[in-house]
């Protein structure tokens, strides 16, 4: 299992903070992670659209979708710019 975190915008639009979700079998990547919320109905689908500007964070380091993710990773999705 991983912990997802959305952030300002992203919280909005999904209604949702956090939540626990387990990996995929193999190496999986932040890439695996967004399909899996891509193929979600309503506001995932659409808030990780392709084209769609996010920025990612694993256990609080900067990331991209070739990022590999372990169980008990934090995995944070935010708007590339955030207010205070």
């Amino acid at each position: 299992m991983v912990t997802l975190l959305y952030f300002a915008s992203l919280r909005e639009r999904l209604g949702c903070a956090s939540e626990q979700m387990p990996l995929p079998p193999g190496t999986p990547t932040v890439g695996d992670l967004v399909e899996r919320l891509r193929s979600r109905d309503g506001g995932w689908s659409q808030a990780f659209a392709p084209g769609r500007t996010w920025r990612v964070a694993v256990n609080r380091d900067m990331a991209n979708l070739a990022t590999p993710v372990k169980p008990g990773d934090e995995i944070a999705f935010f708007p590339p710019v955030t207010g205070g």
